[in-house]
């Protein structure tokens, strides 16, 4: 049988600011999304069965198969889309849990798109299931430069040509933070709309540092490193970046980046 792969990118938010609380609890943001050319990566052929494998360093850290986005995400567009198939799938988790970047939900997404092309079926069911998976999924489905508001899955695609392949530097102090109690500790300041968001920054970054103080060391590690252009926190945490002036500079920063820090030196797309 023939193998079908996809890259589950690494999302970044290049601004992202908090306006308010929705009627259904959620919060209401204002996000510019970019991603990055490296992530997970999904693999699956067809079977008789629904089975996940999951691979890679961060493996032990995911649930069961039951809980796992990718399974969920699989199930939703097969009832949506009245399919019957199944799929040998098989996660290669290459980023860290709980972390900022998308993983669960752009898991989530390649495998939207895996099934999409295996089972040969409209892309708009993926589309439909994307938003009941979890605010980030339409994005990552998407996984192009995109406004975000909303919960964040509201989206008008962008042009972000100048950040097309511009090396980027992904860092994490490896230390997991819980979406949910980062935004419970959010200060209620709406600062505004987003204009141009090398001018923004994160609404959350304080409420995480408050939570995993290693935050503010790995932002100013990053600002301290030649050719470093805009460091931000990514998400709800604990993952920053940095924008890099030089893939020379990006990947000198990257062989300083502290052993117990988990690090990832990328393009965006």
């Amino acid at each position: 049988m023939t193998l079908t792969r996809e890259i589950a990118p690494a999302k970044l938010n290049l601004a992202l600011h908090v306006r308010s609380r929705l009627p259904d609890g959620r919060h209401s943001i204002e996000t510019i999304f970019a991603f990055c050319i490296d992530g997970d990566m999904l693999s699956g052929e067809k079977a008789d069965e629904l089975s996940l494998e999951v691979t890679g360093p961060f493996a032990e850290e995911l649930g069961g198969m039951d809980d796992n986005l990718v399974v969920k995400a699989a199930r939703a567009l097969a009832e949506g889309a009245g399919v019957s198939d199944g799929a040998a799938l098989t996660l290669d988790k290459r980023l860290p849990v709980a972390s900022g970047i998308g993983g669960g939900s752009a898991d989530a997404a390649a495998a939207l798109r895996l099934l999409t092309s295996l089972w040969r079926i409209d892309p708009k069911h993926a589309e439909q299931v994307a938003p009941t998976l979890g605010s980030d999924v339409p994005a990552c489905l998407l996984s192009l430069p995109a406004r975000g508001e909303g919960a964040g899955d509201r989206l008008t695609p962008i042009e972000l040509p100048e950040l097309s392949g511009a090396p980027v530097l992904l860092v994490n102090p490896r230390v997991g933070l819980s979406t949910a109690e980062v935004f419970a500790r959010w200060d209620g300041e709406d600062r505004g709309p987003i204009g141009n968001w090398r001018d923004s920054g994160n609404d959350l970054e304080r409420a995480a540092i408050s939570l995993v103080p290693q935050i503010e060391t790995v932002l100013a590690w990053l600002s301290a490193q030649r050719g470093a252009k805009a460091v931000r926190m990514s998400g709800s945490g604990a993952t920053c970046f940095a924008l890099f002036d030089s893939e020379a500079h990006r990947d000198r920063a990257a062989e300083l980046v502290p052993r117990e820090w988990w690090r990832l030196a990328t393009f965006l797309r």
